[in-house]
């Protein structure tokens, strides 16, 4: 008689999506007993599922992450081998495993091969003698969160090796995925000698994760791949990615997940799909929205199909569709989007009579919720589409939008209520916000935004004591960040504001129009950074696009040389970035010894030194002679010095050749740009980085190991996506197009993906 198996299953997070509730209530319904254990309250766990606190196998707080990929999956694989090891017989199953018919094992040994080859064993499904001497190894080995795994490659156990020998070893939450998972589990079923009793492919994985999206072909094309030998079968949870980026969050019809859907009666609208990892998708946006109730939707442009459908299933919501064109005018004929967007809302379940076309001004009704993406304030000047704005939202409702800096967004909704940061994305190096805009009760709080204030005819560049967009004036706020023990100083065109801290000194260069009307906090480029490291900084800031050529200037730092200012201090390092970084390794000649720390500097607009710059006519006729005038060569009586810039960058390659002294560390981040410290930024590591740098502690090697980062940065994707086609390799750019597609999306990449 065939032994009745019982498996149990953990889950962080928050609600469920349809994807775990379509796994959970398949076991249920082909009669296998499966228990969910939670450290909190989920509110969507289908009937029948046993419920236990996590607490009862391991009562901890410490939900261990890899790190790289923001992934409880580490504690997970934690939580598994000692659930197995307190529940004689238990299976774990991960919540993407769905019960294709029930397991019925026999031996305590439930595990499968995950590729083909026989080696390689996942831990997906996975049962084990809770006595068994391989799980008391599994154990003993994941108590030492430093270990160096035996199973990794070579030059990572040697580089593991080597950091801890040097007293800062690698915590398992940075090192390779799996490492606590199908990595462990695969070395110690060989070392034990038990791969007899590991079940073949078809058993678990007769779909690999290469083959994974198959799962959103249509179900003939997967039951040809099943087998009597099928039990329980792997999703893979990284399809989430595919069908969040792709399709809106919902399988297709006809696929095998919708079929999956439709015979467990599982409403995917009910419960979306809201990221996977450090992915976030559209759908997950209405979690953000504080309201309790909502009664009408309006998407602005058609570009929030998941975040409509999410809505109509938390709300039960009329769903609006404005559709207006990019100079803020109704069109006489619907636009293509629209008939797709009611047949993907019909197709969901959403009534064809709640779903509105909003095509002219008499159609338009507030609404509680109004969506914007991709279009004004981002893709298209929000002016055009102000007055649609202020008609369309209701009072005391809310707004999701994207903002480009610079495009109105901000000016425009800040008086209308308060705004809440979601997201950011990186846009061919252009930031892009993504926006909760909060309404206040009251429509006549809606006013017209204080224009920018213009420079005056005779000077294209406005002066220190211009206004930002509020009213602020430079000067103002300089001298009261100065305080009693700085000072500020300013000629017109170039100021020095020096707030004293600490005996470390950053000197910082900067443009001031960018800090006035770019920056919300109205403060030097690094001005935040510095302070929250408590160190003194001088911040040398220009009215324009300047490069710090002028007299006054140098004669301020020959003035702070002549004074022994510089020598208060036990550490001194000159940084800036572009124009600022230029500034940075010239003047640091006023201070022999100090470090410098430049991110795609250039090293002089001298066109006799520098024929193949092609950038900055508007400083070209200024004088760079002098002793702060060619920064590669007066730089080299400065202590350290470090370069960051992008090699396939030719015009700042060429500025850093020339560079040549034995002071200097040229650190290289490829296809990153010349905005590189906004790419460094929006991929989490600008900070620790400069963080080393300023204290002069940053080695190439923490420098390049921080860079891996940039394999799911957008625009490096992008670029070298782009860089592989260029080079006549399309087959390249179509196996990196699929990876990248597969672990969190591009849409450039995607779009160019659809057209070859």
């Amino acid at each position: 008689m065939a032994r009745t198996r019982e498996v149990g299953t953990l889950w962080i997070g928050g609600p469920l999506s349809w994807m775990e509730q379509l796994c959970l209530k398949s076991f249920v319904d082909k009669g296998q007993k499966i228990t969910l254990f939670s450290y909190e309250d989920i509110p969507n766990v289908p009937a029948g599922v046993i419920r236990r606190d996590g607490r009862d196998i391991l009562d901890t707080e410490d939900f261990i992450k890899y790190e790289k990929k923001d992934s409880f999956a580490l504690f997970a694989d934690y939580f598994r081998i000692h659930m197995i090891h307190q529940n004689p017989g238990l299976i774990w199953v991960d919540t993407d495993v769905y019960c294709h018919r029930p397991m019925d094992y026999d031996s305590d040994y439930v595990m499968g091969f995950e590729l083909a080859g026989g080696r390689r064993v996942n831990n997906a499904v996975l049962g084990l003698p809770y006595d068994s001497a391989i799980l008391r190894d599994m154990m003993t080995f994941m108590e030492d969160r430093y270990a160096v795994p035996p199973f990794i490659k070579d030059s990572q156990q040697v580089e593991y090796r080597a950091a801890a020998a040097a007293g800062t070893p690698v915590h398992v939450s940075q090192q390779p995925w799996g490492v606590w998972g199908p990595m462990m589990v695969t070395h110690f079923v060989h070392k034990h000698r038990l791969l007899d009793r590991v079940q073949p492919l078809e058993a678990f994985y007769p779909i690999t994760f290469p083959d994974r999206l198959r799962f959103l072909r249509r179900s003939k094309v997967v039951d040809a791949l099943l087998s009597p030998l099928t039990t329980a079968l792997h999703l893979w949870a990284s399809n989430k990615r595919e069908l969040g980026l792709a399709h809106n969050g919902v399988p297709p019809t006809g696929t095998y997940l919708a079929d999956l859907l439709d015979h467990h009666q599982i409403a995917a609208h009910a419960a979306p799909l809201t990221g996977r990892g450090k992915s976030v998708f559209d759908a997950g946006l209405v979690a953000a929205v504080p309201l309790e109730k909502v009664a009408r939707f309006a998407d602005v442009g058609g570009h929030a199909q998941s975040v409509a459908l999410a809505g109509w299933g938390r709300w039960g919501c009329a769903i609006d569709l404005v559709d207006i064109d990019k100079r803020g005018e109704w069109r006489s004929e619907p636009s293509r989007w629209v008939a797709a967007y009611r047949t993907f809302l019909t197709d969901n379940g959403v009534p064809f009579d709640q779903i509105n076309l909003v095509a002219k001004a008499a159609d338009v009704v507030p609404a509680q919720l109004v969506v914007n993406l991709s279009g004004f304030g981002d893709t298209i000047r929000l002016s055009r589409g102000a007055a649609l704005f202020d008609a369309l939202s209701a009072p005391g409702g809310c707004v999701i939008t994207d903002m480009r800096k610079g495009w109105g967004g901000y000016p425009f909704w800040r008086p209308r209520g308060s705004t809440d940061l979601l997201s950011t994305r990186d846009d061919d190096g252009t930031e892009v916000n993504r926006v909760l805009v909060t309404l206040t009760g009251d429509a006549a709080a809606k006013s017209t935004p204080t224009p920018k204030t213009a420079a005056p005819a005779a000077s294209p560049a406005a002066s220190p004591a211009t206004p930002g967009l509020n009213g602020e004036n430079w000067a103002d706020i300089a001298t009261e960040l100065a305080g009693k023990d700085g000072f500020y100083r300013d000629s017109g065109d170039h100021a020095m504001l020096f707030i004293k801290r600490s005996d470390t000194l950053v000197v910082t260069f900067d443009n001031l129009d960018l800090a006035m009307e770019k920056r919300e906090d109205k403060r030097p480029w690094g001005f935040a950074f510095i302070e929250k490291q408590g160190w003194s900084m001088l911040g040398v800031t220009a009215a324009g696009w300047t490069w710090f050529r002028d007299p006054w200037v140098y004669d301020q730092f020959d003035d702070l040389k002549k004074k022994g200012f510089f020598k208060r201090f036990k550490r001194v390092v000159f940084y800036g970035a572009s124009m600022g970084g230029y500034g940075a390794c010239a003047f640091a000649a006023a201070c022999p010894g100090a470090d410098v720390v430049a991110i795609s500097p250039q090293s002089t607009l001298d066109k006799t030194l520098v024929p193949f710059e092609t950038r900055y006519k508007t400083a070209w006729d200024r004088d760079f002679t002098g002793k702060y005038g060619d920064a590669a060569k007066v730089s080299s009586s400065a202590g350290r010095v470090t370069l960051l810039f992008d090699p396939y960058e030719p015009l700042d390659a060429g500025h850093v050749a020339r560079f040549t002294a034995k002071n200097v560390v040229k650190l290289r981040a490829p296809l990153l740009g010349h905005r590189l410290g906004s790419s460094l930024q929006q991929m989490g590591i600008l900070s620790p980085i400069v963080l080393a740098a300023l204290n002069g502690t940053l080695t190439e090697a923490e420098f390049y190991q921080k860079l891996r980062a940039r394999k799911q940065f957008g625009r490096y994707q992008k670029e070298l996506f782009k860089r592989a086609l260029d080079k006549g390799h399309p087959d390249l750019a179509r196996r990196m197009g699929r990876w990248v597609l597969t672990h969190g999306g591009n849409r450039h990449i995607r779009k160019a993906m659809e057209k070859m």
